[in-house]
């Protein structure tokens, strides 16, 4: 495929990306960040077989590096959706 394609495909799916969690209420966020999750994890495992399979020395260490970047936003995307969900934990018990 063709590189100007390609960075063609990325703007409009940065742009579309953008407008579509710009309009989402703020009490789906929560519900949208663990499904969001789930498909980084799925980025992870992707990572992973394509830098195994890279041929190049420079092809992995961009693949070690959309590695690490994809658990970076997994980790984080966990941990703030349990500080979230703590919150409302906290709320009921002082009920």
């Amino acid at each position: 495929m063709n590189n100007s394609i390609m960075i063609l495909i990325f703007i409009i799916s940065t742009v579309a990306g953008y407008k579509l969690i710009k309009d989402v209420p703020s009490l789906l966020h929560t519900p949208l960040m663990s499904g969001m999750n789930a498909f980084s994890g799925i980025t992870v495992v992707g990572a992973i077989l394509t830098t195994a399979s890279a041929a190049a020395l420079h092809s992995k260490i961009l693949g070690a590096i959309a590695i690490i970047l994809a658990m970076i936003n997994v980790v984080g995307g966990f941990y703030i959706t349990d500080r979230m969900l703590g919150k409302f934990k906290s709320g009921l018990k002082d009920k």
